[in-house]
């Protein structure tokens, strides 16, 4: 199964890979069941989150809250789970572990603060906060709490991502000088938030349009692979105008502190998006090209750029998963960090700044 899951594919495949929930290892199968809550289920990831927790013996949904009633008890519904109106029963509850905050990103702030104080482990669909000083508050309440906490990088687990995190890792690259990143699908063309969706085509309620909501995918695994960034710009903009003057399309340029340029396309306009990937360094160089990996070093022994990389590693599960086994005390899994999570915004927002000043903004 395909790992580099655009949002269509994540939709599509949530039923396929949550099956895995079902050989759940020894300690997960003997634990006490896992309660949580869904605080918000208006992102179009839902169906699939709450997939994946229907799917797991050891998890039970209790509460399903949204500012909305009729989207929460629909939603409800669907896991067999108390529609309720008060955030303060799901607070106050103390069979309630973790919350799943899918809600629009102008209430994440609220939210997350409140779930601190309350002391309920945190899965923040991204991106984290609509700004970046709301972001780092988050993460200064989340850290200080001391509470587990994961988003929705999912890219993070793709094998291929991984493979190349480690031969950077490990300077097979030699000095990377450049990378190119992209992620892209037709949501605009297709009318994907013509219904139920529409508020994430408004970015008075998301925060960001197509360039953010794509972007910061391939933003995340940029910073993850090459660190911190020192200055962007970009060109943002709308294309067919069917979300109003919500941007459709735009294209980063990114000087990484190491030196390192880096290039990152997103949008909602896009028939195909066979390149995912490029990097390209003194000694080695790398493109994932329609899924596959090709790479070549001048340091790995019969590494050869016209076949794709076969001996890949293994997959780890889905962030959803890494962190419900995490509450349910398992140790080690790769959750992203909220200071990383604020991170990406904060260089979201300086992308943003840039395109609409057509000037190059630093960072942080």
């Amino acid at each position: 199964m395909k790992t580099d899951f655009s949002r269509r594919e994540f939709i599509a495949a949530a039923g396929v890979v949550t099956l895995a929930a079902a050989a759940l290892p020894a300690w997960a199968q003997d634990a006490k069941k896992i309660t949580v809550a869904f605080v918000g289920v208006a992102h179009i990831h839902t169906p699939g989150y709450l997939d994946i927790c229907k799917k797991r013996p050891d998890v039970v949904v209790k509460y399903v809250w949204d500012h909305d009633a009729e989207r929460a008890a629909r939603r409800a519904k669907e896991v067999n789970a108390q529609p309720v109106s008060d955030l303060n029963v799901i607070w106050s509850d103390p069979e309630v572990a973790a919350i799943v905050v899918l809600s629009e990103t102008t209430r994440h702030h609220d939210l997350v603060l409140a779930a601190a104080k309350a002391g309920k482990h945190m899965f923040v669909e991204k991106p984290l906060g609509i700004t970046s000083d709301e972001s780092v508050a988050m993460a200064d309440a989340i850290e200080k709490s001391g509470l587990l906490f994961t988003t929705g990088y999912f890219s993070r687990a793709d094998p291929k991502n991984i493979f190349l995190k480690n031969e950077i890792a490990a300077g097979n690259f030699g000095t990377i000088t450049r990378v190119r990143a992209s992620n892209c699908h037709n949501g605009s063309l297709g009318g994907w938030f013509d219904t139920e969706w529409r508020w994430m085509a408004d970015p008075k309620i998301s925060g960001v349009g197509a360039f953010g909501d794509l972007g910061t995918h391939k933003l995340d695994i940029l910073m993850w692979m090459l660190g911190d960034i020192d200055s962007v710009t970009a060109a943002i903009q709308p294309v067919t105008h069917r979300y109003g003057d919500c941007d459709e399309t735009g294209e980063a340029l990114i000087k990484f502190k190491s030196g390192i340029i880096g290039t990152l396309a997103a949008g909602w306009v896009d028939i195909d998006d066979p390149v995912k990937l490029l990097i390209s360094g003194t000694q080695g160089h790398a493109v994932v090209y329609n899924d596959q990996l090709y790479y070549r070093s001048e340091k790995v022994e019969a590494s050869d750029s016209r076949k794709p990389v076969k001996n890949l590693p293994v997959a780890p599960k889905v962030p959803m998963n890494q962190f419900l086994d995490s509450v349910a005390g398992a140790k080690g899994e790769p959750l992203v960090t909220p200071r990383e999570a604020a991170a990406r915004v904060t260089a979201m927002q300086a992308i943003y700044e840039g395109a609409k000043g057509n000037k190059w903004v630093k960072v942080g």
